[in-house]
């Protein structure tokens, strides 16, 4: 018997097929998708992981740092932008403070200005609005934080800090990231709010294994600005409760501040330069595969003046102090008329004094021992020995050495 076309039933059949290649390759990809998890595959990787972290208050921006995390070495570097930083901004096309362009529902603006500031793409943002940071703070028992001067407010209520470590809790940690003295400059407040910040992470990663509950969870990622799925927010904090807070000292955006269209701003030295130099020699520590931990030392300098420009060494100070080293004086050299700038080294550490040159592009380098009595007179004192001696020449132009 001759068959018969059947139109609806051939329709069906395609129908049916087609439904099925759908799913299938729903499922491939769905696989595809785990398989190739973009966080998972950050934090086995060799980069470096750019986190953004923004303490907001009333829709504005009180603190902003940057976290540069090393998954190879579970080392990091923080980086604190001042607000009242200024810059010509790219987003609007022109000079204003940092934090104007900031919006509380679209933070990429801001994300944009401070990634082209200091010259690196940020992979996260995380936002800690006030009112939510306050249920948080309690959640983890509250934020451990040293004060070193007491602190009195006296507005509708008396607001008192006392010195020394203390907890703070919920309302209190916003009362101390918030409130402003008249005779406080800019500088002390950031500081301030810096020094809550580092005890807020701190505190996190010493409270991850109640954070990993999973109702706990739930209530505290639900309290997180983030455009992070839950997953990615879980394994970047628990990447995070790896590190010693208290080994990370943040560098902040240097520069001197000028009254600009009526406003005081922070205006970044050498346009932004020295910032952007800081972070370069951040992440180049960060994934130097040695051992050791340079990047959390503090190495101390000395900077003495051996030219006849007033005031060299201790502007030079300021410069120096930007890439996290500590400069325990400053002077004149035994002679004014230094040809070329020189480092003496008395670590023995080459990685070390290798970084600590770069800063101003000096290759003019020697050894000398630690020990006070082999020290050279005229140059560094015994109560006063440094990891490195900077002896600023002729050829230093106040940024970098020139004709090396």
């Amino acid at each position: 018997m001759k068959k018969t076309f059947d139109y609806k039933t051939d329709i069906s059949i395609f129908l049916l097929l087609a439904i099925v290649l759908f799913l299938v390759a729903g499922i491939i990809f769905t696989l595809n998708v785990l398989r190739s998890d973009p966080i998972e595959e950050a934090l086995a990787g060799e980069n470096l992981i750019n986190i953004f972290f923004i303490l907001e208050h009333e829709h504005k921006p009180l603190g902003s740092y940057v976290i540069m995390y090393s998954p190879m070495n579970n080392r990091a570097a923080a980086i604190s932008i001042p607000g009242d930083t200024g810059r010509i901004l790219k987003t609007v096309d022109k000079m204003d403070r940092l934090d104007s362009v900031y919006l509380s529902n679209n933070i990429e603006p801001y994300k944009t200005e401070v990634e082209e500031l200091l010259g690196l793409s940020i992979s996260y943002s995380i936002v800690f609005e006030t009112e939510k940071l306050a249920k948080i703070i309690d959640t983890i028992d509250g934020v451990k934080i040293f004060i070193p001067h007491s602190i009195e407010v006296f507005e509708e209520e008396i607001i008192l800090f006392p010195s020394g470590n203390i907890t703070l809790d919920g309302d209190k940690g916003i009362q101390y990231i918030v409130f402003e003295l008249p005779e406080d400059e800019s500088a002390d407040t950031n500081l301030r709010r810096e020094r809550f910040f580092l005890g807020l992470m701190k505190r996190l990663g010493e409270k991850n294994d109640l954070l990993s509950k999973p109702s706990i969870a739930s209530f505290f990622y639900s309290l997180l600005n983030t455009r992070m799925n839950r997953l990615t927010q879980r394994k970047l904090f628990e990447a995070l409760s790896k590190l010693d807070m208290d080994r990370i000292n943040p560098q902040a955006v240097s520069g001197r501040y000028q009254e600009i269209s009526g406003q005081r701003l922070l205006m970044p030295d050498y346009n932004g330069a020295v910032i952007r130099d800081v972070v370069r020699q951040a992440q180049r520590s960060l994934v130097q595969k040695t051992q050791g931990t340079l990047i959390e030392r503090v190495f101390t300098v000395e900077i003495l003046n051996g030219t006849v420009t007033t005031g060299l060494a201790a502007r030079t100070a300021d410069l120096i102090q930007s890439f996290n080293y500590d400069v325990i004086a400053t002077g004149n050299a035994t002679q004014n008329d230094y040809e070329n700038t020189e480092i003496i080294d008395r670590t023995g550490i080459e990685n070390a004094v290798n970084s600590f040159a770069a800063v101003i592009r000096c290759t003019n380098i020697r050894f000398e021992s630690k020990l006070p009595d082999e020290t050279e007179p005229g140059i560094i004192t015994s109560e006063s020995r440094a990891d490195f001696t900077l002896i600023l020449g002729k050829d230093f132009n106040g940024r970098f050495v020139t004709g090396n």
